[in-house]
């Protein structure tokens, strides 16, 4: 293999002739091979680093630090890296000590080395353009990185909120199939009172429409960052004015509304933010989990569990019980939202880990939250086309399940009472008679005025079906009435027998 020998603080070592990263990048990529995924897999914080870079070298220009022939040389090595070429050059596995300080010279030797071919020169002819002195002017890890970690995270999520918001959109479409279909609602796993199949799969929808807001809110704080605070937030090595520069050419750049922090100093310490972000994918991750949980349950059987909807079959389910097809889909979604979960606890040691003036675990904290990202709009693809638009109902059985539980009495407490609710729920368990049945045989109701309450007009919204007045206290007081007079006949005709 060819090389070409590069020098830094610690001497001398040979780079790969044809790479366009250099010798930092090579110590830290034999330093770190932590997780084996390396700073490519993340092609946003890519794209971000590169327009952060840019965004300086035209600030540079600006105030006279960098001469335009470099400047114009170095943007356009960063519009390469924006445009995806050159990422399988970064090299460096994402989990590193350093605070971030690998990531950062792995871009800047890349840059470095593509702007010097565009200039005429060989790789690692740093004498015409150099990483640090060049591509890092103005700069320190500790702004560039978490500034590029802020934009590459909007990126991130730019590209998962349409997955999400498609997945919305096909458990609306759910919800609308299955509006004429009345089943059982159930709590803590038992029958509660009815519902629409519609009506449950919309709550789906709603719930998770709610956190593609919360993920926008979550963005907006990323908006804030520290790009020209240097090392610690003081501004050392930067010109008067540069801070509000930089960040205004980021922002137009990057197309995302940048502002500067209010306080660098303290900006370039915190993880707030982060915190704040991990924090809404976690939540949307429950959410994620729970509806997988529901979506098992419900399709359990096919014959001796609920049955109720039907997953589409994905593979066969078994290599010892023929015939046996698993949730797959909707197991793979549970694993995905414990992954995020844990994630988010990483998130929160590794920001609570920070000390005085920096926290060195920000690569912990980018990897974790970028991952995140990347798994939920997998997983939210594959819910959608492999899972939820593929459901069917199993009307019968919905049905089947209304007209044979005990929660259905939850409709006639207001015409019947309690009490006598209560009773006609005990009875009908241990009979297994159905409520209609034995209201209807106890005269508390009706048939007509049974068949009236238990509709779904009646059941599955606030009612605007009543009784007449005279109806219901003809209902309250018949039946005792009745029970009375049949045991009081049964009392004579006993005696009559003695």
């Amino acid at each position: 293999m060819n090389t070409r020998s590069e020098y830094d603080l610690l001497g001398n070592m040979d780079v790969p002739s044809e790479a366009f990263y250099g010798i930092q990048t090579l110590r830290a990529a034999q330093n770190f091979s932590i997780t084996g995924v390396p700073i490519s897999h993340f092609p946003e914080l890519i794209k971000a680093l590169a327009m952060v870079k840019a965004a300086a070298a035209r600030t540079n220009q600006d105030m006279n630090l960098l001469s335009k022939e470099k400047a114009d040389a170095i943007v356009l090595a960063c519009q390469d890296l924006i445009l995806g070429k050159y990422h399988d050059q970064f090299i460096v596995d994402v989990i590193q000590g350093g605070a971030g300080t690998s990531t950062n010279m792995n871009a800047n030797e890349v840059i470095a080395n593509i702007a010097l071919e565009k200039l005429g020169h060989e790789k690692g002819e740093y004498k015409y353009l150099h990483p640090n002195d060049d591509v890092n002017r103005s700069q320190s890890t500790n702004d560039a990185y978490p500034t590029a970690a802020c934009l590459g995270i909007q990126f991130a999520a730019d590209n998962f909120v349409p997955s999400l918001a498609s997945l919305k959109k096909s458990l609306e479409m759910k919800g609308k199939e299955f509006a004429h279909i009345v089943k059982m609602g159930r709590t803590q796993l038992q029958d509660a009172v009815p519902m629409t199949l519609g009506q449950e799969f919309e709550a789906f929808a709603v719930t998770l429409g709610e956190d593609i807001d919360r993920i926008s809110e979550a963005c907006a704080l990323l908006c804030e960052v520290n790009l020209g605070g240097t090392a610690i937030g003081t501004g050392i090595n930067t010109s008067e004015g540069y801070a509000k520069s930089v960040v205004e050419k980021l922002a137009t750049i990057s197309t995302k509304p940048l502002v500067p922090a209010s306080n660098l100093v303290e900006a370039t310490s915190d993880m707030g933010a982060f915190v704040f972000f991990s924090g809404i994918l976690k939540r949307l991750a429950i959410k994620l989990s729970k509806m997988s949980n529901d979506l098992r349950l419900l399709s359990s059987g096919p014959r001796t569990g609920l049955g109720e909807i039907n997953l589409p079959p994905m593979q066969p389910g078994s290599s010892i019980m023929p015939g046996k097809v698993n949730p797959v889909i909707p197991e793979a979604m549970n694993q995905t939202a414990y992954q995020v979960i844990a994630s988010d606890l990483a998130v929160t040691l590794a920001a609570e880990a920070g000390q005085l003036q920096l926290n060195a675990m920000e690569p912990m904290i980018i990897y974790n939250l970028l991952n995140s990202l990347k798994m939920l709009k997998e997983a939210c693809q594959m819910l959608e086309k492999r899972c939820i638009n593929g459901i069917t109902a199993n009307e019968s059985k919905c049905a089947d399940h209304v007209e044979n539980s005990i929660g259905i009495i939850t409709a006639l407490v207001p015409h019947i009472g309690y009490s006598n609710a209560s009773r006609i729920a005990n009875t009908a368990l241990h009979t297994g008679n159905t409520v209609k049945a034995l209201v209807i045989e106890e005269n508390l109701l009706t048939e007509e005025q049974v068949n009236l309450l238990l509709s779904p007009e009646s059941m599955l919204s606030p009612s605007k079906i009543t009784l007449s007045s005279a109806e219901k206290a003809s209902s309250d007081t018949q039946a005792p009435a009745k029970k009375k007079a049949a045991s009081d006949k049964k009392v004579t005709a006993k005696k009559d027998k003695l």
